[in-house]
């Protein structure tokens, strides 16, 4: 299969929302996802963005995405933070991962980021198995906090 990686530009946002549903539904969370197609497009390609992202494009249609946003630390400086990486169900084992996580990483060192840094579910094994290959450091000793404004 020959997958094109490109930036994300606004006319992908509402196949990106649905593929944010797709890894919403996979991760047991389908009610979680509120966002808007409005804000979705606002937040990415508004006066002031605040995400960019990659994806994997087979024969016309976005079938994977890496939707990250720049993060900072106190220790560490900026960092590129990837918030949803996913590859549609169909598709998986087939290369868009790999080709995108390539990119994303290319990015980060691109900008002169210090690092790149996610989340993966303790359960989600192929994740963690897809991670591993780049020997990447998995910690599991911090706890995330969310405090909702609804």
């Amino acid at each position: 299969m020959h997958f094109i990686i490109r930036r994300a530009e606004k006319k992908d946002c509402a196949r990106l929302l649905e593929l944010i549903q797709e890894l919403a539904d996979y991760e047991k969370a389908s009610e979680e996802v509120t966002v808007s197609l409005l804000h979705f497009e606002e937040s990415g390609f508004g006066e002031i963005p605040i995400w960019w992202a990659f994806v994997a494009e087979l024969n016309g249609k976005v079938e994977g995405f890496a939707l990250y946003y720049i993060r900072y630390s106190t220790w560490k400086g900026q960092c590129l933070y990837l918030e949803d990486f996913l590859v549609t169900e169909k598709l998986r084992g087939q290369g868009a991962g790999k080709l995108l996580f390539d990119r994303i990483i290319q990015e980060a060192k691109d900008k002169g980021f210090t690092r790149m840094v996610w989340q993966v579910l303790e359960w989600n094994t192929p994740a963690i198995n897809f991670y591993n290959k780049y020997k990447a450091t998995l910690d599991p000793e911090w706890i995330n906090g969310i405090l909702d404004f609804k």
